[in-house]
């Protein structure tokens, strides 16, 4: 139950609620982050942080198994969801120490929310153990590829907007210019864009020899496709020296796919066929 606070079948009542606590403490953090405003930003900064270490409890729990009457962890789109935007909350807490990256905490923390009530409404299945010693190292470079690149998608767009913010401020010299230089934030963004690529491309060849049989599925499909597009965009930025909104909708593109490659395969399977994946 993964950010969840409805009671599982796996536990008892007590049990889940007591398993539940810091997923709702998740969500209030996260609620009192996402308001408008920065006359108390320090507060709000500080509830994201508690929001943040609540959602890693609530993970850590259904990770070891807490609460269930068989062993394994509790998992799904949703939860996969959750982990990731988990990781990029933490690299977004260590990269502002360094880097102002304005905007960007209220839109984590209502994805925060988003993610801690769809976990409570699609809180997955219960997988047992893998069969290969392989297979955790695939699905935990998964999950750190989804986070990689959704950093990357929060850089992509403050990219876009500074960019805009540029371009105003070059027909109105007297604007004030704020945030990180572009071509700062350019390098960051790239750099996740590389990172993530790395681990997608582990994750891939990990994924192929673990499998048994091998399948050609919509998440290897989509995985595939994304890999693709990656390589496309840094080849294309090496070679040609891509960049602006040309090079953004190429990351835009390849988050989409890595999303349909697990996310929605799951989707389909959890929530609109209501079987477990094949």
């Amino acid at each position: 139950m993964i950010l969840s606070f409805a009671p599982s079948s796996e536990s008892t009542p007590a049990t889940a609620l007591a398993m539940s606590f810091p997923s709702v403490v998740a969500l209030v953090a996260y609620a009192i982050a996402a308001l408008p405003g920065e006359r108390h930003a320090n507060t709000m900064r500080l509830a994201l942080v508690v929001g943040w270490l609540s959602q890693g409890v609530a993970i850590a729990i259904d990770i070891a198994g807490l609460g269930a009457s068989s062993p394994g962890a509790r998992f799904g789109f949703a939860p996969a969801l959750s982990i990731a935007l988990w990781l990029v909350l933490g690299i977004y807490a260590l990269e502002t120490r360094y880097v102002p990256l304005q905007g960007a905490r209220r839109r984590l923390a209502l994805l925060g929310c988003a993610v801690v009530a769809l976990a409570w409404v699609f809180p997955g299945q219960l997988q047992p153990p893998a069969a290969s010693r392989l297979a955790p190292f695939h699905w935990l470079l998964g999950i750190a590829c989804y986070g990689l690149f959704g950093v990357a998608v929060l850089h992509a767009m403050l990219l876009s907007r500074a960019e805009r913010q540029m371009r105003r401020s070059t027909a109105d010299v007297g604007a004030p210019r704020q945030g990180v230089p572009l071509l700062r934030l350019e390098r960051l963004t790239y750099r996740f864009v590389a990172a993530g690529f790395v681990l997608l491309s582990a994750a891939i060849l990990l994924g192929a020899w673990t499998a048994n049989p091998w399948r050609w599925d919509h998440k290897t499909v989509f995985s595939l496709l994304a890999w693709l597009v990656v390589a496309g965009l840094l080849t294309g930025r090496q070679a040609f020296g891509w960049r602006g909104p040309l090079a953004t909708r190429w990351i835009y593109v390849a988050a989409v796919l890595l999303l349909l490659a697990y996310v929605g395969s799951r989707f389909v399977f959890e929530v609109l066929l209501h079987r477990p994946p094949v």
